[in-house]
């Protein structure tokens, strides 16, 4: 019903930037919020960041100040710019989407497969 393609990952050495994208399609009646999640080698999955669709952010301490997410609700796509990336944000980066899939049900948790992103020199 709803595919969540996450985009842009890479290599990238410390210091330098990546933007993530993630585009949501399929049928559905409205996506409520989306999120970046990130696991890494050998731990669990984190939150990176969230965005409600009414524009509200969060982000894990661990990124504030140096990740943006936003989206373009038109497109039903969401970016994560990453900047003055750190090895530790090494790991695979998720999108979740919380969707309202029929407007008489419950919203649900989609996922996307992730995207590898590597910061090395």
């Amino acid at each position: 019903q709803v595919q969540l393609v996450e985009s842009g990952g890479g290599l990238v050495q410390p210091g330098g930037s990546l933007r993530l994208a993630c585009a949501a399609s399929g049928s559905f009646f409205s996506i409520n919020a989306m999120a970046w999640y990130r696991q890494a080698p050998g731990k669990q999955r984190e939150l990176v960041a969230s965005i409600t669709n009414g524009g509200s952010t969060y982000y894990a301490n661990s990124v504030k100040g140096r990740f943006a997410i936003s989206s373009d609700n038109g497109k039903n796509t969401m970016y994560l710019q990453m900047n003055s990336l750190k090895p530790e944000d090494t790991a695979v980066y998720y999108c979740n989407a919380v969707v309202q899939v029929v407007v008489t049900a419950s919203a649900r948790d989609f996922w996307g497969r992730g995207t590898q992103v590597i910061v090395s020199s």
